[in-house]
């Protein structure tokens, strides 16, 4: 390939309405004089809720949800397309491939209203619908702007295994099939829109990456390409320093390390899914987070390596979304497989720990988990612990959804002393109540846990005791011009 790759990704509020896809579509026009595009897309705005939501009520047996999920979905994109394709033939052949799409979910939705259940293999096809048809639309809108737009189904290109609802990617044969697919297009000038989220196995079964799996998407094929860079193009101006949400004088970063980036995802920031980095790290491809509702504004770089931050901590992070599950009893004391036979249980259920704590004394062990995972992380633990609660070994398996992490977070925090000390002195000069600490070997972050009442004083109390607002980052990062998630 003559002229470097770049992947670019847009989000949902990124292609909400006929208005953001010709926008998208045009900086994905104007980027490909002088490179190569390959463009991912999400669903338009709400549209998977729509479907997941469709898909519950089918399964609880609401034999309507079909009829009014295809309503819903040819409405929106029906007056988007409407809006963006002129040509009466071009816009009538467009609208029966929309509708053969929107026709194949409502039919899967009413399978599920007969069978009486969602699968996870069916809700993934359902799920993935909305990613069909942005590509779709996309495409034709470069064609109509004299380019030659191509939409793709990830599900021919992204081979994964066979988990459905988070699929992992299998990188070799990814790799086959994206270049013999997207290559041929790419060198003879053509731009592929490719459909976020959505997977498939070997065997072409239909998978998804995961609620915000699109960033996953972009960076995966990015790596399958050797692209020169992979760009998120999403509603905010980078990775900030805080939610402005709750501190209006959060900044926008120039540049993160990859290791900053993944903790920060990980422990609560929107910016990016957790998983979006792990593709790109080996061979060092920087990811941009660019705002499209103002491409004029530079972004966010992750990368390798970049500046520390002064005083060790660069960001401040937090998420509700959570669940702390304790479990407590002398029969913990002693016990060389209890550990193994807890985490087993909550592997088996392919529930994600996001910390872990045990007391001094052994008899308690508490582990945090993503709130989606809580219900069926306790059932399995009761499953699997039933004998030691019966025989009073353990005293109970509690779950606690009144509570939220809190994490700083900074390369540099590694081997800069007092850091620990100005977390923990800053939270009691709040009087906030740490119920959980944990700190990772890598010494890139301090995460801790509090009542979920406390999360915003604590986020804020911390963004200010390290310095990170506009007036004392000066040149170190960018205001934030605007917000619009």
């Amino acid at each position: 390939m003559s002229r470097p790759i770049q992947v670019m990704k847009f989000g949902g509020t990124s292609v909400g309405d006929a208005g953001r896809i010709r926008s998208a579509a045009k900086i994905a026009a104007d980027t490909s004089k002088d490179r190569a595009v390959v463009v991912v897309v999400s669903a338009m705005s709400g549209v998977t809720n729509t479907l997941i939501a469709a898909a519950g009520k089918a399964a609880a047996g609401d034999e309507s949800a079909a009829e009014a999920l295809a309503k819903s979905l040819q409405a929106k994109h029906h007056e988007a397309i409407g809006e963006l394709i002129a040509n009466i033939d071009r816009r009538r052949e467009l609208l029966a491939e929309i509708d053969a799409l929107i026709e194949r979910a409502a039919n899967h939705c009413r399978g599920c209203a007969l069978l009486g259940e969602l699968s996870p293999r069916a809700l993934d096809v359902i799920a993935g619908t909305g990613e069909r048809i942005t590509a779709r639309i996309t495409a034709a809108v470069l064609r109509e702007l004299g380019y030659r737009g191509v939409a793709f189904d990830a599900t021919d290109l992204i081979v994964t295994d066979d988990v459905h609802g988070g699929a992992r990617p299998l990188p070799v044969p990814t790799r086959t099939k994206t270049q013999a697919a997207l290559m041929p297009l790419l060198e003879a000038d053509g731009i592929p829109v490719v459909t976020g989220y959505i997977a498939a196995t070997a065997k072409g079964v239909p998978t998804t990456l995961g609620r915000g799996g699109s960033d996953y998407s972009a960076t995966i094929l990015g790596a399958a390409l050797d692209a020169s860079e992979v760009i998120i193009w999403t509603d905010v101006n980078g990775v900030l320093t805080a939610d402005p949400r709750m501190v209006p004088d959060a900044v926008t970063l120039d540049e993160v390390s990859y290791a900053e980036a993944g903790e920060l995802a990980f422990f609560g920031a929107k910016v990016l899914h957790p998983m979006t980095l792990r593709p790109v790290i080996e061979s060092a491809i920087p990811v941009w987070i660019r705002n499209s509702f103002q491409p004029q504004q530079a972004g966010t770089k992750i990368t390798h390596s970049v500046r520390p931050a002064p005083k060790g901590v660069k960001a401040v992070t937090a998420t509700r979304d959570v669940a702390m599950i304790s479990v407590a009893g002398p029969g913990i004391i002693g016990v060389p497989d209890i550990a193994a036979r807890i985490f087993g249980a909550t592997a088996s259920v392919r529930a994600n720990i996001v910390m872990i704590s045990q007391s001094s004394s052994q008899d308690s062990i508490c582990f945090v988990v993503q709130a989606a995972d809580a219900t069926r992380t306790e059932k399995a633990l009761r499953d699997a612990l039933y004998e030691d609660v019966h025989l009073h070994d353990l005293e109970h398996v509690k779950v606690n959804k009144n509570v939220a992490i809190v994490a700083a977070v900074g390369e540099n925090m590694a081997g800069t002393p007092g850091i620990a000390g100005a977390v923990f002195s800053t939270m009691g000069k709040e009087s906030i109540n740490i119920i959980a600490i944990a700190q990772g070997s890598s010494e890139y972050n301090i995460s801790f846990l509090v009542d979920s009442t406390g999360m915003e004083k604590a986020v804020k109390a911390l963004h200010q005791a390290f310095g990170l607002g506009k007036q004392e980052l000066g040149g170190e990062a960018r205001p934030v011009a605007q917000v619009t998630s």
